[in-house]
């Protein structure tokens, strides 16, 4: 698809967009044989998604699916959303800031949730995007069902992390490029933690004073931007990303 018409098509930049995203997250480790990352259509109780069975490192922008906030697909058929929808479509709905949520299997997220009475808390500066706190909810099956989706959106709360017993985590931020930004701090974060516990010392997490003046200092929307476009260029290299998806400008 040509740079001309993702410009000139917002709904077709969004689809490339999470097509984009979702390939380099697996680059990076954040994803693998299975997740899923949707973005919010503006103006629409619906989102897009990737379909269940598509590796997510060959998705593409055409294969996206289109799903309203109960379930039903609107535009994509024949193909199947992932079983996990009411993930995304109940988180929608109780978080009208959140424009792209992605499901992940990190495993380091997951060994958080396996360890009595230890807490993910910000160890490093941009971990300020989890000030608020990061839980953790109970459910460690498949959330298939609505009242599955219902209960992971009242654990995430106002949050932009909620971590899944032994099964995983859910991203929540304001865009795409804003997700995988947060997807890449999250795990640098957990890391940092984990490696801290492993060195037998205890953790010396980013105090309320220092996280107040991070944030005063914050320009989320250059950092983000600058990131995404870092990523993108990084996949181009790799081959990742065809030549033809510019979803920078």
């Amino acid at each position: 698809m040509a740079d001309t018409d993702i410009r000139s098509n917002s709904d077709a930049r969004l689809r490339m967009e999470i097509a984009a995203a979702t390939r380099l997250m697996v680059m990076e480790n954040l994803l693998d044989y299975s997740g899923h990352v949707s973005a919010r259509i503006t103006g629409e109780d619906a989102y897009y998604i990737q379909p269940a069975t598509d590796p997510r490192g060959d998705v593409t922008p055409e294969r996206m699916i289109k799903v309203d906030f109960e379930g039903n697909v609107l535009s994509g058929a024949p193909l199947r959303p992932p079983f996990e929808i009411p993930i995304h479509g109940e988180i929608y709905k109780a978080r009208p800031d959140v424009n792209a949520v992605v499901h992940n299997h990190m495993e380091i997220a997951i060994w958080f949730t396996m360890m009595e009475g230890v807490q993910l808390v910000p160890m490093r500066a941009r971990a300020v995007r989890w000030a608020s706190g990061i839980p953790t909810d109970s459910d460690p099956s498949h959330i298939k069902l609505k009242q599955q989706g219902e209960k992971l959106a009242r654990s995430l709360g106002p949050h932009h992390a909620v971590l899944m017993r032994a099964h995983g985590l859910t991203l929540v931020a304001e865009s795409i490029p804003a997700l995988l930004v947060d997807a890449v701090h999250f795990d640098e974060n957990a890391r940092a933690q984990m490696e801290v516990m492993q060195a037998g010392r205890k953790p010396l997490p980013l105090t309320d004073e220092e996280m107040e003046q991070i944030n005063r200092h914050e320009m989320r929307d250059f950092h983000c931007g600058k990131l995404w476009a870092y990523y993108l260029r990084k996949g181009e290299k790799a081959g990742v990303l065809p030549d033809d998806w510019d979803v920078v400008k």
